[in-house]
């Protein structure tokens, strides 16, 4: 099921307003004929684009039909690695794309090279600007946490995640945070709907930021296994950013306020924690999943599940879900350059604008680390289907 999310609005989201993220697919703009000579493989035999630069308007953005030698590092990537995030895209594709798709479910490109050649010859690029004419915008990043946990309460584990409670229709809205731990009616609703235990309630906050995630989960008879909690449902109360609550507080600069320094701050601060958590009144609710295949993320809001390093989360009013997009980008922290060809296939309520983008990466602390850090400026080109 598609992951709700009060988290792919992600890191920019620690300081702003968190929602529901259902946005429909929105009606692709028309293909323009492109008589493009066909594709080569080295980059001074690239084809060219149309000699006059055509030009796509959509809801949120402005397309610019460019030559393939403006992508910047295009012949730099591992483009392979695009193909099973594209092929999954393919499980539902745009109007635009049923006719690629079967061509690409046939393709298996053996080599980079050879998957950029495929590209080269069914798509044309477009620059992504804003209608304002900007070219550059804004790239954050997300991740799937992935946490320690108990089937029962036991030593440390002593931290429930909830499914949803019995009453959650008929009470609208449903308690906030701070009474669903204080209020006897209010507990009573939740209790006996424990689905595990953590050790740490930033956990329990993070994976409801974020909508989803993993849990290795000890069983009561000392059985461990990998499931995913997935989002079942919300309190419908507003949610407050915590991160925003600790700069109102003096306790964090504005440019400080990363999940790392909030995590920071509450391990130097616990007696404060509940204080900082009260200070959100959304809770979120889960259920469990199995996880079959652990290398593959949740479902993101075109309905396929996401590919670490080769998915994103999007404004679908400026790029359709299922549209393969170059970046140009650069990692957090080490400012190394991040060119590389993704997948639009999610969106987030604060992923809004023409050149906008929230780059999925993974599971894991590393993930968590360059998730938590990443807003970095962004240029984008999306690669749309020639006509035939």
């Amino acid at each position: 099921m598609m992951l709700k999310s009060f988290r792919r609005a992600a890191w920019t989201a620690i300081l702003g307003v968190l929602a529901a993220c259902s946005t429909p697919l929105p009606p692709s703009p028309p293909p323009v004929v492109d008589k493009s000579p066909a594709p080569a493989t080295s980059p001074a035999a690239a084809p060219a684009g149309p000699r006059d630069a055509a030009t796509l308007t959509r809801p949120r953005s402005r397309w610019i039909a460019v030559d393939w030698l403006d992508l910047p590092g295009w012949y730099d990537d591992r483009t392979a690695e695009l193909w099973p995030a594209l092929l999954r895209s393919c499980d539902k594709p745009a109007p635009e794309w049923t006719r690629l798709c079967a061509q690409a479910r046939s393709a298996a490109p053996a080599s980079d090279a050879a998957a950029r050649e495929w590209l080269q010859q069914h798509l044309q690029p477009w620059r992504v600007e804003s209608l304002d004419n900007g070219a550059e915008g804004l790239v954050t990043g997300y991740f799937e946490p992935l946490v320690e946990a108990s089937r029962t309460p036991r030593g440390s584990y002593r931290v429930p995640l909830h499914q949803p409670p019995a009453d959650l229709a008929a009470r609208k809205p449903y308690w906030t945070r701070e009474q669903l731990d204080t209020l006897p009616a209010a507990k009573a609703g939740l209790r006996g709907r424990e689905l595990a235990f953590v050790t740490d309630p930033m956990d329990v906050l993070i994976l409801q930021i974020q909508g989803s995630g993993r849990l290795q989960l000890t069983e009561s008879d000392g059985s461990r296994k990998l499931v995913r909690m997935a989002f079942a449902g919300h309190n419908e109360q507003p949610y407050k950013s915590v991160g925003k609550w600790l700069i109102e507080q003096g306790e964090l600069a504005t440019d400080q306020a990363s999940w790392p320094a909030i995590k920071g701050w509450a391990r130097k601060n616990p007696r404060r924690v509940q204080e900082l958590l009260w200070s959100n009144p959304r809770v979120v609710f889960f259920r469990e999943e199995p996880l079959p295949d652990p290398a593959l993320g949740p479902r993101g809001a075109q309905g396929v599940p996401l590919t670490p390093g080769r998915s994103i989360a999007v404004d679908p009013l400026s790029v359709p879900y299922g549209t393969p997009v170059w970046l140009d980008t650069t990692e957090p922290l080490t400012a190394t350059p991040l060119r590389r060809v993704v997948m639009a296939q999610d969106t987030g309520s604060a992923i809004t604008g023409g050149v906008r983008a929230d780059y999925f990466w993974g599971w894991g602390e590393q993930a968590e680390q360059q998730a938590g850090r990443m807003k970095q400026p962004l240029r984008m080109w999306v690669l749309w289907p020639r006509q035939p």
